[in-house]
């Protein structure tokens, strides 16, 4: 399940206005063809709108759901482990098992009704970003993923913080891995 010498690591963070409890339901939901990923609809949800509400259906995957990549897809990240309110870690397996990416979400209260989210995705040496060499491909990777992410943490952090449908900065932050 681990990614034992990982070819990249990157780290993005956000501080949550709300409790671990209401930040965990937008992430155990996320994926397409569930409630979305909450970034570039369009990019990652097949034009969809990711969801703007919590669904039950979806607040209890068991450990190997899949959490699919892209609309109409039966592959994507596998739910590998998870502690709800505390963290959830999904890994992209390769045909032989082994993870090519793991992507955790980590929640840690750092004070009353704030929630520090940490999201770290590591990369094995098989990792390929668009079949580019693997040094082109991870640097390209690193600035789609930036991009991505930030939109990511900034929407689910509206959503958990019940600001639906305003629109206003939160810094996110690139922290060193």
């Amino acid at each position: 399940m681990k990614i034992p010498q990982p070819a990249a690591v990157i780290t993005h963070a956000i501080t949550v206005h709300c409790g671990q409890e209401e930040l965990w339901p937008w992430l155990i939901q996320m994926g397409a063809d569930r409630a979305g990923w909450y970034s570039y609809d369009l990019l990652d949800n097949g034009g969809r709108q990711s969801a703007e509400r919590i669904l039950p259906a979806l607040q209890s995957p068991p450990v190997g759901a899949v959490f699919p990549a892209l609309p109409g897809r039966l592959d994507g990240f596998v739910l590998l482990e998870k502690l709800p309110a505390h963290w959830l870690i999904l890994g992209w397996p390769s045909p032989t098992g082994a993870q090519i990416v793991t992507w955790a979400f980590i929640l840690s209260e750092i004070g009353p009704n704030l929630t520090r989210l940490v999201v770290r995705v590591r990369a094995s040496a098989d990792y390929s970003f668009r079949g580019l060499p693997n040094a082109l491909g991870l640097w390209l990777a690193r600035v789609v993923h930036f991009i991505m992410e930030r939109k990511q943490l900034v929407e689910i952090a509206r959503r958990a913080e019940g600001r639906i449908g305003v629109a206003h900065s939160v810094p996110v932050e690139l922290v060193a891995s």
